[in-house]
């Protein structure tokens, strides 16, 4: 999954978290994937950047309390946000936060698929995203996990522009990529077959050049463990929560 300035639109270029605990989660996810902390200030809603060996890496705001628990939001390029807005509107999304400046950074908006999935909209001004993809402590592969996947398919292609391809189309594996020439994006994953209380939603996978000893790093510094790691086709892959019950999962590095 390469970096953002040179993703296609659709493509994830970047993500951030809405943590009730901003402090906590600094200490957390830098001694876990090794980032520092960049404080933005109040001229940008006291927004702080992490970067991991010189690159813009991930973001995080406060959480209020108004807009749902904790958690991480994947963000989705498009060349007009306002453009993108109305698309999703048409598709079958709404419309959560409006596009508006983020300082010259870009133009970003909130939206929900038509599964009920916060996803958001980066159109790139002087940033375009993080800077560094596919090795430890940096995103390697975006996924949303459906229960609605026919209807999220559609969706995606309508609203983002996806041009996408089959991976796998059985009972028991059914997966669509988002495809730019021959390089994979990110996936679309049937989630009809799991069990009810299992959650749903974009996935962002963190390197990691050994995941047991990231998940123990995280149980140290007060995580919990939500998927034990185990070796898959696409690597070994864990799913860890922080303090305040963010979820992220961990991949062995650049499987995809």
């Amino acid at each position: 999954m390469p970096v953002a300035e040179t993703a296609p639109i659709g493509a994830p270029v970047w993500f951030d978290l809405s943590s009730s605990d901003p402090k906590g989660a600094q200490t957390f996810y830098e001694g876990v994937f090794g980032w520092t902390s960049e404080e933005m200030g109040p001229d940008y809603g006291n927004y702080v950047n992490f970067w991991k060996d010189g690159a813009r890496i991930a973001g995080m705001m406060q959480n209020s309390g108004q807009g749902g628990p904790d958690g991480w939001t994947t963000y989705l390029k498009s060349a007009d946000a306002a453009a993108t807005a109305a698309a999703i509107t048409v598709a079958g999304g709404s419309v959560m936060v409006e596009p508006m400046d983020v300082m010259g950074l870009g133009r970003m908006a909130i939206a929900v698929d038509p599964a009920g999935t916060v996803v958001g909209i980066w159109q790139p001004g002087t940033m375009s995203g993080y800077g560094r993809a596919d090795e430890a402590g940096t995103p390697v592969w975006h996924e949303l996990q459906t229960r609605d996947y026919g209807t999220e398919v559609s969706f995606y292609e309508k609203a983002f522009g996806w041009h996408t391809e089959v991976m796998s189309d059985t009972d028991e594996f059914r997966y669509t990529l988002l495809k730019s020439g021959d390089v994979d994006y990110a996936g679309l994953m049937d989630a009809s077959g799991f069990p009810a209380e299992a959650p749903t939603g974009w996935e962002i996978y963190i390197g990691a050049a050994d995941v047991d000893a990231t998940v123990a790093k995280a149980l140290e510094l007060g995580g919990t463990l939500v998927l034990p790691a185990e070796d898959t086709p696409f690597g070994r892959i864990a799913k860890i929560a922080d303090p305040t019950g963010a979820t992220i999962k961990l991949s062995s590095v650049a499987v995809h």
